[in-house]
């Protein structure tokens, strides 16, 4: 692990929280540089209930995560309030009867008792094997992937992505398929856990529906509910597989905060001073929970995440972070009919975001470009007949930086692909400046995922969605089950295949494949694949 940074990391914590509040928060959020003192743990309970995970492939390693919870959603998770060392193991085979690296890291209470291990030196392109040891205990073994050497060529990669997953609304059946399908990574686009309880019964698409399972405890707000929040998801045996089997990219959506947050704004009129708190909250416990780096530790309610990965000549990674650096939403957040304020000048990436994002396509030597983020870009009218409806919390509610994004994909990217979320449906389409107006040859491919159970077992297509593809173009076909996408990528061609299962609301739903779509290298057109 670097420790050094991590160190560092909390200085600089420790230095904010003086200039803001004073000596006393000091103590109060127990950030000192001072070595820790390591408790002799006897664990209540089986410490690795919340699993292992991996994350952040590089070509000479990855982070490494676990989070120690004897009893993950009792006030302190049966931890004890001191540090606690790790042993990590990487192994060359699942049986781990080969240590190639093996360490020991701190659990700090700062932290929750989580452990992000940033491990180097392995070998490019090739799977790798894990695993954690504390208290006399041993963890599950997780496997990880390296990415290939920089520059090198590389013919196939195959990476999963996955997002959405309301715990209240479905089992997470579709994670235990996407743990069987074998990956180099998975990016999960957002909304890994959800913030508030819902009712027993809610209104979906197709009327009443009992939720399956309910969250513990109320709307988040503190660290404590946030914790616990987490721990209730990340104790699900099929979500705790998907994690295991490969190295997760992750970046997060609103819910993981508040419903439709953005900046320091929560759409309930909380003043921006107090919503900052509660970010804080949200954004340590995002940090503890996830396999990322120091450098993504938080500061404040600032968190670091768009950042990018490398699969040699293939294929370059652009994580985006659509929801720290956005303007309001247009038209008070609401579907409106014709809203006037969608050309107002607004950002949805930020000016850093944006000129970082511009210098990665113009320096790339990649085939492929990959634009990985939340929100769909295809600016459907969501309003058959006369007028229009755009979703106000997607790019086509920021009119002005959308054209300036797809104007760099089209100066700068050979292969441009948008990668999606948010939704809960399944859309494959095409990319124009105005998609109602379509030019000769779209700008790029977007492929947007369904959710993992958001919105309960789906349907093959809704009938509203239909209405909308028939007087949008751009949009080339559309799918309401739950479920992942696999994208199978060589030089020549990308391959977007839609997985969905048949029910969430029930366990033991089986898999299909609803459609797989393509793009050729050198077109943005995309294709029905038989």
């Amino acid at each position: 692990m670097s420790q050094d940074l991590l160190l560092r990391r909390l200085e600089l914590n420790r230095r904010n929280l003086l200039r803001s509040f004073g000596a006393s928060a000091v103590g109060l959020f127990g950030l000192t540089l001072s070595k820790p003192i390591l408790a002799q743990v006897a664990f209540p309970d089986y410490p690795f209930q919340l699993g292992v995970a991996s994350g952040e492939a590089a070509p000479d390693g990855f982070v490494i995560w676990t989070r120690l919870a004897p009893r993950p959603l009792e006030q302190g998770y049966g931890m004890p309030a001191a540090a606690v060392e790790v042993r990590w193991e990487i192994g060359t085979a699942g049986n781990m009867r080969e240590i190639v690296q093996s360490g020991t890291a701190i659990a700090h209470p700062e932290l929750g008792h989580s452990v992000h291990v940033e491990v180097s030196g392995l070998e490019p392109g090739r799977p790798y094997w894990y695993r954690f040891i504390a208290g006399g205990e041993r963890s599950a073994h997780g496997r990880s992937v390296t990415a290939p050497a920089a520059g090198s060529a590389v013919q196939n990669l195959r990476f999963g992505i996955a997002g959405c997953q309301n715990y209240e609304q479905g089992f997470f059946t579709a994670h235990r398929h996407l743990s069987q399908t074998e990956l180099d990574f998975v990016f999960c686009y957002g909304d890994y856990i959800y913030e508030g309880r819902g009712r027993r019964i809610w209104n979906s698409p197709r009327g009443p529906v009992e939720n399956p399972r309910q969250h513990h405890g109320d709307e988040t707000y503190t660290l404590e509910d946030y914790r616990r929040r987490y721990a209730q998801y990340k104790m699900d045996a099929d979500l705790q597989a998907a994690h295991a089997a490969a190295p997760w990219f992750v970046t997060w959506d609103d819910h993981e905060i508040d419903n439709n947050w953005v900046d320091d704004i929560d759409q309930d009129g909380t003043s921006p001073a107090v919503f900052r708190l509660r970010q804080q909250s949200a954004m340590q416990a995002y940090y503890e929970n996830m396999p990322l780096r120091a450098s993504s530790l938080p500061t404040g309610p600032r968190m670091q995440l768009y950042r990018q990965a490398k699969y040699g000549n293939l294929l370059d990674l652009n994580l985006l972070d659509t929801r720290q650096y956005r303007s309001d939403q247009a038209c008070g957040d609401s579907w409106e009919p014709n809203c006037n304020d969608l050309g107002r000048e607004a950002e949805v990436l930020g000016q850093q975001q944006s000129a970082w994002l511009e210098r990665n396509l113009r320096e790339s030597r990649a085939t492929w470009q990959v634009l990985a983020q939340q929100i769909m870009v295809m600016d459907l009218d969501r309003m058959p007949g006369d007028g229009s409806i755009v979703n106000p919390d997607s790019w086509g509610g920021y009119r002005s930086p959308r054209q300036r994004m797809l104007q760099a994909l089209d100066r700068h990217a050979a292969n441009p692909i948008v990668l999606t979320g948010d939704e809960h449906q399944n859309y494959a389409g095409e990319l124009h400046i105005d998609g109602q107006n379509p030019g000769a040859e779209p700008l790029a491919a977007e492929f947007v995922t369904t959710s993992i159970t958001s919105n309960g077992d789906g349907e093959v297509a809704r009938a509203d969605t239909a209405r909308i593809a028939a007087e949008n173009d751009q949009l080339k076909w559309h799918n309401a089950q739950r479920g992942f996408v696999v994208c199978d990528v060589t030089p020549e061609r990308w391959l977007t295949e839609y997985r969905v299962v048949d029910r969430v609301t029930a366990r033991g739903g089986e898999i299909s494949t609803a459609a797989r779509m393509a793009v050729e290298a050198g077109s943005s057109r995309v294709q029905r694949d038989i």
